[in-house]
């Protein structure tokens, strides 16, 4: 991994900084002493769309269906929902 450097100290050095994490290093930034942020290299965007969605549910962001083919539902009661809601929007 990286080192870790207060934002006072990343401001002064961000060139540096920028410098490190384009050889592949990951820089984490600290405010008070806890860590907040990292600086790290961009992953190439070779990566498939699945490799994507896979590392999308390893941080939490995505998850997976339960039944992934499941139907879909009307989320209008009643027919012409959206025709009304349409019709009465530019009434104002």
């Amino acid at each position: 991994m990286g080192d870790t450097y207060s934002l006072y100290e990343a401001k002064a050095r961000l060139s540096e900084i920028v410098r490190r994490v384009r050889e592949g290093q990951t820089i984490t930034i600290s405010y008070h002493g806890k860590p907040v942020a990292e600086v790290r290299p961009i992953a190439p965007e070779s990566a498939s769309i699945e490799e994507h969605f896979r590392k999308l549910e390893e941080r939490g962001v995505l998850v997976p269906a339960r039944r992934p083919f499941a139907p879909i539902k009307p989320v209008a009661k009643r027919p012409g929902a959206l025709k009304r809601f349409l019709r009465d929007r530019n009434r104002f």
